[in-house]
Parts: structure tokens; C-alpha cells; sequence
């Protein structure tokens, strides 16, 4: 290995040393040690700055706070109530296709904007379907836009139930709730113009798949991050909504939205506490889980967070009432739509 000759520098002392002797020795030299020091004399007596969070804070910091509109929780538990009324929202069934039509009813009364995205599909099993991802775009000409997204579908089977564990479950919670509060949220969005593009999408056959079949679930955002409603889109970034409706319910940082978006993480659990909803949006770091925000990250590269509930007190790590018929009507608690639809229109609100 060849070797190589490191030359000492001179300190920092001996090289200003050197300085004022050189400049001594002519007139020219003399001004410039009297200019230095009347330099050095001004900074000595200028204050220091402050190290204060004040000083500290970024510029985007001082634009004033924007009230949003109100969040109605009785609106959004009357859109999560009718979707339950409808029975199990389970791919091939009566009620997937009524709910899939609702939705799309429902969301051109707040934009004329409204499209669905309808290929067919092969599952896991290999059955076919017709996927129904339904998007809906507020201020569709804006550059910057955001993403919000919740899957509508509820889940085929209850298999963690004793009871009928291989029947559909109603899903108030695990897809109802989602799609509920964005459907609130798109009221408002109609009534008080956002300052930024919104898209929202509400995927299908998110929970149709089986943990021992790789990419089965979330078939619906897995289509979207490949084929979006609009070539080449991009957001600034994403929130999805799954199961935002729970008693109770903690909202902990989910591990694959602070991998992919660690800043919009803190962006909306910030704002949740500062808006006093800190019992649900809870500083703890949670569980990292494959929800259709990891396909989102992954496949489109929008960096996108899921506001979902998690209970480690469980052996799921999810609610009691996962995947069980226990996810009807008895699990929803108005005030848990509350906060998230709420702390989801600030964010919005503040761009």
C-alpha cells in the first residue's frame, strides 16, 4: 500500500500570530488591523441570539393558524350506519355492489369530479372479481394535492371467531369507519374550497387475502399505486384511515408510516394533540403492519401514514372485535370519528 506524507497544518493561534505580524510592518497592514478591530469591538457588544424555541421555529411556522370547517360526527356515524345497514360489504355479494354505488352517489353530491376504477381481479383463491376502487377530487387543478384514502370492503370471513368463523363480518369498523369520516370530510371539503388539491380514494378487496398468500391483501391500493385515477400523479403526501372509529381507541405511530413518512407522521399527531386530542393520538411507537399505505409507499413513492387502531393488550395487536362478528355497531364511538375527522381537516386546512 503506498504510503502517503500527511504536513501538519498550523493551529488556528499560530496562523493568526502570524497575521498581526505581517500587518504591522506597513501602513496599509496598520489600517487593516485597526478596521479588524473595530470589527471585533462591534460583535463583542452585539447580543448573542437566543436559543429560544421562538428563534428556532421555521418561517412556515408564522402563517396564521386556519380554523377548519366543523366536523359533524353525527354525519359521519349516519354514513358508517348505512353502509353496516347494507350487511357485509364482502367482494361478489348483493351488498358490495349497493355500497359500491352509494359511495359513488354519495361523493358526486360534494364534487362533480367522481370516477371508478373497475378491472377485473383474480384473488389469492382464484376467484375473479370486479374491483370497485370509487376516487373522488376536490380542486382538481391544484399542483400540490394530498391523498387521503380508507378501504370500503368488509372482511369474507370472522376467522377469529368461535362463532361462524366462516362467515362475513358486518366491518362497522374495519372499512365502515374509514370511508365514513372521508365521506365527512368531502362535505365540508364542498361547502369551504380546501387550499390545496384532495384526492380521495376508497380501495376495495383490501381485506379479502389470507397471511400465508404474499400480496393478497389490498388489492385495490396494490391496482391504484400502478394504474392511478390520473397518469403520473403525485400528492405531497397521504393519510389513510382504517379503523378511525373504535371506543377507546388508541392511535399509536404505526412502524411502516414512520419508515416511509416520518414527518407527516409528526405533522398529524401534532396537530391531534395541539387540537386536545392526545388520549387517542398517542406518542408511542406502534407495530409496523402491511395496510394499502405500504403499497402506496412502496409502488407510487408517495409517503403516506396509516391512522389505524392498535391494542397490544391483544394477541392480534388490533381490537378485540378484529375480524370478529363483534365489529358491528356496539364497537363505534362517535367522539373516536370526532378526533380523526377533525385533526384530518386541520391538516388539510393548514397547507
Amino acid at each position: 500500500m503506498e504510503s502517503k506524507l500527511i504536513h501538519p497544518q498550523p493551529s488556528k493561534t499560530h496562523r493568526f500570530t502570524n497575521f498581526w505580524v505581517q500587518s504591522v510592518r506597513s501602513p496599509k497592514g496598520i489600517f487593516q488591523v485597526m478596521l479588524l478591530c473595530m470589527l471585533m469591538m462591534a460583535r463583542c457588544t452585539s447580543p448573542e441570539p437566543t436559543n429560544t424555541p421562538e428563534a428556532s421555529l421555521p418561517t412556515k411556522t408564522n402563517k396564521p393558524v386556519v380554523q377548519p370547517p366543523p366536523f359533524s360526527s353525527d354525519s359521519a356515524y349516519n354514513w358508517l350506519k348505512m353502509q353496516v345497514d347494507m350487511g357485509p360489504r364482502a367482494p361478489g355479494t348483493a351488498a358490495h355492489s349497493r355500497c359500491a354505488s352509494f359511495l359513488e352517489t354519495e361523493l358526486r353530491r360534494f364534487t362533480p369530479h367522481v370516477r371508478r376504477q373497475q378491472p377485473p381481479i383474480t384473488t389469492h383463491d382464484g376467484k375473479r372479481f370486479t374491483l370497485q376502487n370509487i376516487i373522488a377530487s376536490f380542486n382538481p387543478d391544484a399542483q400540490k394535492r394530498i391523498l387521503l384514502c380508507a378501504h370500503w370492503d368488509s372482511r369474507p370471513r370472522a376467522e377469529m371467531d368461535l362463532n361462524r368463523p366462516d362467515d362475513a363480518i358486518l366491518g362497522a369498523n374495519d372499512g365502515a369507519s374509514g370511508a365514513a369520516v372521508l365521506l365527512e370530510v368531502a362535505r365540508n371539503l364542498s361547502q369551504n374550497p380546501p387550499p390545496c388539491g384532495v384526492d380521495i380514494v376508497l380501495f376495495d378487496l383490501e381485506d379479502y387475502g389470507v397471511s400465508s398468500a404474499e400480496n393478497s391483501y389490498c388489492l385495490g391500493s396494490q391496482y391504484w399505486s400502478r394504474s392511478p385515477h390520473v397518469p403520473g400523479y403525485r400528492a405531497e403526501y397521504g393519510i389513510l384511515l382504517d379503523m378511525v372509529g373504535g371506543k377507546d381507541a388508541r392511535f399509536s405511530r404505526e412502524g411502516t408510516s414512520r419508515a416511509y413518512a416520518p414527518h407527516v407522521v409528526d405533522r398529524v399527531w401534532g396537530n391531534a394533540q395541539r387540537l386536545g386530542y392526545g388520549s387517542w393520538f398517542v406518542n408511542h411507537d406502534g407495530n409496523t403492519i402491511t395496510d394499502d399505505h405500504y403499497y402506496i409507499n412502496k409502488i407510487s413513492g408517495i409517503p403516506t401514514i396509516d391512522i389505524i387502531e392498535m391494542d397490544p393488550g391483544t394477541g392480534t395487536g388490533f381490537g378485540r372485535y378484529w375480524h370478529t362478528h363483534r365489529d358491528d355497531l356496539s364497537v363505534i364511538d362517535k367522539t373516536t370519528l370526532h378526533a380523526v375527522g377533525h385533526t384530518v381537516l386541520y391538516t388539510l386546512f393548514q397547507e
